[in-house]
């Protein structure tokens, strides 16, 4: 084969490599190729803290959505049952404030308790802040850390219909929801500040991650981290 002929091939190897790159694997979503389309992360509305022992370890499996009780049930189950050494979560996210308040629950418990997502779960959303309270963190190869663009609001119709309602209640409306989005960044950058995680996983990852589909350009809305990124951001601290 000459030289050109070798130049060529080369190039259509490349090419294919990348296309397969922009393509969602089996069992992917298309529109978020890093994530499962079919996210393991339970229906329970509201997350439930069921304590169970495992190879004589008492774990608690914290599976559902972060909901605004969810602080003094977790802090409450911790009291009564100090001997748990891990919390397993799944949850498709819920109350951003609460999943703060939930993680520091964790922090503060007189024990150095692991937070783990195992291997074929998801912590999507408010998910992620209670699994970071953890000291010791471990996602597992095959689980799915999946972050999004943290808003007040991912509904486009409140503002559609702000919109029908006059300019006063639009601005009123998007003045709000400004607000309240520039306090939960602030919030959040405290929380990863306090909880060890690098603060670039707010800037690199979760803030560019679009909160709403557009009709044009990156339709992606979540984003799961390699086990690479988990550790380089810190938010994974003990290998899987």
């Amino acid at each position: 084969m000459n030289m050109k002929n070798i130049i060529k091939t080369a190039i259509v190897a490349a090419s294919l490599l990348t296309m397969g790159t922009t393509e969602a694997a089996p069992g992917m979503d298309p529109d978020n190729p890093t994530c499962p389309l079919t996210p393991n992360w339970s229906t329970n509305t509201t997350m439930e803290l069921t304590p169970k022992v495992i190879d004589g370890t008492k774990v608690l499996f914290a599976e559902g959505a972060v909901d605004a009780g969810l602080p003094d049930r977790l802090r409450k189950m911790l009291a009564d049952n100090p001997d748990i050494a891990e919390i397993w979560l799944r949850s498709p996210g819920g109350v951003a404030r609460a999943g703060n308040e939930a993680g520091r629950v964790i922090r503060e418990a007189d024990a150095l308790i692991i937070t783990r997502i195992p291997q074929g779960w998801t912590c999507f959303s408010a998910c992620n802040f209670v699994f970071m309270g953890g000291r010791a963190r471990i996602v597992e190869p095959g689980a799915h850390f999946m972050v999004h663009m943290f808003t007040m609001t991912n509904d486009r119709n409140a503002i559609n219909y702000s919109i029908e309602m006059g300019t006063d209640s639009t601005v009123g409306l998007i003045g709000e929801v400004e607000q309240q989005s520039a306090l939960l960044a602030t919030e959040d950058n405290d929380f990863l500040i306090r909880m060890g995680v690098s603060r670039k996983l707010l800037s690199e990852v979760m803030y560019r991650t679009n909160a709403v589909k557009t009709d044009e350009g990156d339709r992606s809305t979540r984003r799961c981290l390699t086990d690479e990124e988990a550790l380089r951001y810190n938010v994974a601290n003990v290998g899987g």
